[in-house]
């Protein structure tokens, strides 16, 4: 995603039609939220009961409760679904953001689905749709973080949304692990996930050394130019497990979203001791030709890569439980190559 959809992003979906407000009126009986009025500011941090039921999950919006183990899950979140499947669980509904396109999940969650899931819109999810397959759960746990998008969801079904802390998808893929796995009831295999995946960062950070205070860039374009991720995304924080630091240059421009745009008379705020590019919705060599490009210092010394492998690229950017193991295992043999030139 970049800086034009982050702005996207920020919208409210819109309000639903009177047809679509009837029908979530008739599915609003199968079940609603608890959002609690008492304080939650302690801790982004869900809490459920192990394996028991009812289980309670702290969010923006309050702490939600969870009646009994959810059937019917809808998973409307960036990585949501992925985390699902990979607790066991077989969501009817899930939002397809790269898109990949089929069951809406990338290559490292293959075979997962016994039935493929409904297929939801992102950013402006159909209601009505939702409504229609009856959800019991619904997650949308790395999302905008919009109070609309969330009261309207919430009509349908108990809805776990964003952390305290968590909107415009900053939210990691281990909260966005422990928060389904409280809401299915699963936390115990939420945090085995977890523990083993930590393991894996930590064997790749101890094989690599030079990775440690590096500073990197991570970096994408589009059609209406360049961008740098920031802090708290997904993407930079696969990094900061590494040992790398995102550049400092880039987290000064920070402004609240994901991403900064970086005009064509600024790139040298791609320059760091490793620059990563990614090209979205665009051919990779609009990166590789650029002749501003090729000016940047790490370009110029070969400390640069761009990801012009798709699935290298949407596994880095998923960050779900699943994606990061097959991130790891593809890019940090291209970052030791680069960073040791």
């Amino acid at each position: 995603m970049n800086a034009s959809a982050s702005r996207r992003s920020r919208r409210a979906p819109a309000l639903m039609a009177g047809a679509v407000a009837a029908l979530l009126v008739g599915v609003s009986a199968c079940g609603s939220s608890d959002d609690s009025s008492s304080d939650t500011s302690g801790s982004a941090s869900p809490a459920a009961s192990q394996g028991a039921f009812p289980a309670k999950v702290a969010t923006k919006f309050g702490e939600i409760t969870i009646e009994k183990q959810p059937k019917r899950i809808v998973a409307l979140g960036w990585g949501d679904a992925e985390t699902v499947l990979a607790l066991g669980g077989q969501p009817v509904g899930a939002s397809d953001w790269l898109p990949f396109g089929g069951e809406g999940v990338g290559p490292w969650a293959k075979g997962m689905y016994d039935k493929a899931p409904e297929l939801i819109g992102t950013m402006e999810p159909e209601f009505e749709k939702i409504a229609s397959l009856q959800p019991d759960l619904i997650v949308d746990t790395k999302s905008s973080g919009d109070q609309t998008r969330y009261d309207t969801l919430k009509k349908i079904a108990p809805t776990v949304g964003v952390p305290k802390g968590g909107d415009q998808y900053t939210i990691s893929w281990e909260q966005q692990t422990t928060m389904i796995a409280a809401a299915m009831g699963v936390p115990e295999k939420g945090k085995e996930l977890i523990a083993e995946t930590t393991k894996k960062f930590e064997a790749a950070a101890k094989a690599h050394p030079e990775f440690k205070d590096a500073t990197i860039v991570l970096g994408s374009r589009t059609s209406e130019g360049y961008g740098a991720y920031v802090g708290g995304t997904g993407r930079v924080n696969f990094v900061e497990r590494l040992g790398f630091k995102n550049s400092p240059a880039v987290e000064a421009k920070a402004d609240g979203g994901f991403s900064v745009p970086i005009s064509k008379e600024n790139l040298e705020l791609l320059d760091a001791d490793l620059t990563v590019m990614t090209p979205i919705g665009i051919p990779a060599t609009d990166i590789s030709n650029d002749p501003l490009y090729k000016a940047v210092p790490s370009v110029k010394a070969g400390h640069a890569l761009i990801f012009d492998e798709k699935e290298i690229s949407q596994a880095f950017a998923t960050d779900s439980v699943l994606s990061v193991s097959y991130a790891l295992e593809k890019v940090v043999p291209l970052f030791a190559e680069k960073v040791k030139k």
